[in-house]
């Protein structure tokens, strides 16, 4: 009951907060181009008042209500130089005004909405947001998005199967579970999702994805300790189409083929747009130590979706998306059987249809928006995870009854959030924030042949409050909290959020802040997952006294941009430290026959700290460059048993100390480009189970100090202009993984450690393709 009345006042808190406007019914309306090409999220403001929007999605604006009389209209964007015009604006009468801009320097300061639940520029934000957008995924040739999001600092997508290769993103050393994905701003990326997700979605699909690193439990709640990726699907903007095909070779021996294509629609009006999406994926299954068993899956992917928009009115929009994922996925031996007669095998195929809804009405002159949401995903997959046993008994026993699994997992949210903006607020600017969100989420996974099963429903409502005070052009605080009733934990949760923003000048940008966080007692991503370890399988169960885990956060940066009329470098560097309370772990339970099971119970408290250095320039837009170093230790504070046969650590596992990334861009302009790209991976100790008597693994469980790796990548590209149907053509051909620094000591035959896998995901690969687009 306490807990209902909690949510009620605090809810009501928020949707009280309103201001009377004056009506003038003076209105402008407008769009703003730069050759051409429509500008979304200019901001457009009427001189010497606080009264101003900025331009949508396709360019376009209104402003409503205005001060009558003469006034200066200002259409400003950094990037572009500042125009301004001068109107008469009189009772009653709406006027057309239009803007052409100027480039005038290279744009450093994307429009972000991931920080704060609000749209804002990356320099006003008060904590850190980076942007991974299509210009990346195309230097780097990134397919999926997993390809993609290794190039920011903090962040690095490790394969955590020889098999299957599921994979997870960590973030500043943190597992994958630490880290909220989120899907067009919502949470719908289920723990099952979460596997194989990021591998299974297309760039096709993607618009951008912005990354927090660092707690956000205040606005995202359980699970978002590590950070946030907000994967942001295309959005129609203009009418366009791109089709493109690509053919790759792994390790010399298997192809991979790639077939993408999207179209956007607009209304003649701009007041409705599509934009479709679509994807297929062949991939076949690559042996690279002559075994006989995969080390990379065959996969078969198809993939369908859409965004979409329509403005019911100047001030109500209808947001809408939809995608449909299908890949079959299998690794091991003898794939052209059926899976329960091969040696060893994992099969996967998973059909995932996710979308979402939202509504949006502004008014009150722009100073009050409310918005309404609805989102869900629905995952069936079948599967199969088994060893052939060399005892006839057996043998017959698996024949009868095979490790075939049946999964269903529903992943539902909804919710209600006020935007609120307070000017001359005791001093300066307020934009207030407050919400409530239902997050549902029911997975059922069952091998019988196992005794495995994870029957686990989870419910939450969340209710948060968020003040993003601009005190002055130089100082910004942003303040916040969320309270958590969450079905797995007996207590409301409640996660605050502080950070600070210093502009000492444009150029120079100081943050600190300080979050809490927590994760609550169930089963994530690689809980869900059965490896292959010391002659049999290897699952993970949740202990029955398991407890939510608990952070807190503190981060400082100081980030320095420096633009000339043709230039623009500059540095990030921040120091950010976890500190984990009651922290999940994993350590073995016992041994039945060959077949083990590692517990996930809570320990003592774990610490992961350290640094992220990141340098970026570009010279009159002919050659960019960017880097990104993350240096760190992660460290429980009592030695975790990993294993029953060796003495356990203190340090993390799978966690390099220190890991990076680099990209140059050579564009001189159509119709030539290059890019040669890399990633490094220090370090790390990797867990390696073996099995006495078999030749294909160790005798004994031993702890692995894997040596550091670096990845490099390069790119060529040629445009050739198809004036006769306004369209270009590009051929693009290059190498992934050039000197082929790859694992050379996996596990050989069935009786493999399937975890027993770091370093790069590929070995050389080289590639080739086109693409039409306008």
């Amino acid at each position: 009951m306490k807990r209902n009345t909690f949510i009620i006042l605090f809810f009501s808190l928020v949707l009280s907060i309103t201001v009377k406007a004056q009506d003038t019914d003076a209105n402008i309306f407008g769009d703003v181009q730069s050759k051409g090409e429509h500008i979304p999220f200019v901001n457009i403001f009427v001189k010497g008042t606080n009264i101003g929007t900025v331009t949508d999605e396709t360019g376009h604006y209104l402003l409503v209500n205005l001060p009558t009389g003469k006034q200066t209209i200002v259409a400003k964007m950094l990037g572009y130089k500042v125009v301004e015009k001068e109107v008469d604006l009189i009772v009653g009468q709406s006027i057309e005004l239009n803007f052409e801009l100027e480039k005038e320097s290279l744009a450093v300061d994307e429009v972000v909405v991931t920080g704060t639940k609000t749209f804002k520029r990356k320099t006003e934000s008060a904590v850190i947001v980076n942007v991974i957008d299509n210009k990346i995924f195309d230097f780097v040739q990134a397919n999926t998005i997993s390809e993609g999001l290794n190039f920011q600092p903090g962040l690095r997508m490790e394969t955590d199967c020889q098999t299957c290769n599921y994979t997870q993103l960590r973030m500043n050393g943190l597992g994958g579970a630490y880290s909220q994905i989120l899907i067009n701003s919502r949470p719908i990326f289920s723990p099952l999702t979460g596997l194989y997700g990021l591998e299974q979605i297309p760039t096709e699909m993607v618009e951008r994805i912005e990354v927090v690193r660092g707690g956000a439990s205040a606005l995202y709640g359980s699970s978002a300790i590590g950070g946030t990726v907000n994967v942001i699907t295309r959005f129609p903007t203009k009418n366009a189409y791109e089709f493109s095909m690509n053919n790759a070779t792994v390790g010399g021996d298997a192809n991979d083929n790639h077939i993408n294509g999207n179209v956007t629609l607009l209304t003649t009006r701009r007041n409705a747009g599509v934009t479709i999406f679509t994807s297929r994926r062949d991939r076949q299954a690559y042996d690279h130590n002559g075994d006989g068993y995969s080390e990379i899956p065959e996969v078969q992917n198809n993939s369908f979706g859409m965004n979409s928009y329509f403005k019911l009115s100047p001030n109500q929009k209808l947001e809408a998306n939809l995608a449909s994922l299908h890949e079959y996925r299998r690794g091991g031996n003898k794939n052209d059987g059926v899976a329960h007669l091969s040696d060893q095998s994992e099969e996967r195929t998973h059909d995932i249809l996710m979308g979402g809804l939202d509504y949006e009405i502004n008014f009150d002159n722009n100073r009050t928006s409310l918005s309404a949401f609805l989102a869900g995903q629905n995952t069936k997959r079948n599967h199969y995870t088994g060893i052939i046993p060399d005892d006839p008994d057996e043998y017959q026993n698996h024949l009868e009854n095979p490790p075939y699994g049946n999964t269903k997992n529903n992943t539902f949210m909804g919710g209600v959030q006020v935007n609120h903006t307070i000017y001359d607020f005791i001093q300066g600017t307020n934009i207030i924030t407050g919400g409530i969100e239902y997050n549902y989420d029911d997975v059922f996974d069952e091998i019988t042949a196992y005794d495995y099963l994870i029957d686990q429903t989870t419910k939450n409502v969340g209710v948060y409050l968020q003040s993003d005070w601009a005190i002055n052009s130089k100082l910004t605080l942003l303040s916040g909290l969320r309270a958590d009733d969450h079905n797995f934990v007996d207590r409301l949760i409640v996660s605050p959020r502080v950070s600070l923003l210093f502009k000492s000048n444009q150029e120079n940008q100081f943050r600190l802040s300080w979050s809490t966080g927590f994760r609550a007692p169930q089963a994530f991503d690689s809980d869900l997952h059965i490896a292959f370890s010391g002659g049999g399988i290897q699952q993970i169960q949740l202990a029955d006294n398991l407890e939510e885990e608990r952070s807190q956060s503190v981060s400082a940066s100081w980030n320095w941009d420096h633009a000339t009329e043709n230039h623009i470098w500059g540095f990030t560097i921040e120091g950010f430290y976890t500190l984990l309370k009651k922290a999940f772990i994993l350590e073995e339970l016992t041994q039945v026959g060959n077949n083990s099971i590692l517990e996930k119970r809570n320990g003592g408290n774990s610490e992961v700290y350290g640094a992220t250095f990141e340098a970026r320039a570009n010279f009159n837009r002919l050659m960019q460059i960017e880097g990104g170093l993350t240096i760190q230790k992660s460290m429980f504070d009592e030695a975790v048993n990993w294993s029953a046969d060796i003495p356990g650590t203190k340090d993390y596992l799978r966690t390099p100390e220190t890991y990076g990334y680099f990209t140059v861009s050579y564009t001189p302009g159509i119709p030539f480009a290059a890019s040669l790209s890399g990633i490094y991976t220090g370090e790390m100790l990797v867990p390696h189970f073996g099995l006495p008597d078999d030749p294909g693994t160790p005798e004994f469980d031993i702890l692995k100090t894997s040596d550091p790796f670096l990845e490099t990548n390069l790119k060529f590209s040629y445009d050739f202009d198809l004036k006769q149907v306004d369209s270009k053509l590009q051929l693009f051909a290059g190498v992934s993984n050039l000197f082929d620094a790859y694992q050379d000591d996996f596990d050989t035959g069935k009786f493999r450690d399937s975890n027993y896998i770091y370093g790069p995901a590929k070995p050389r690969t080289f590639f080739f393709g086109l693409k039409v687009f306008n």
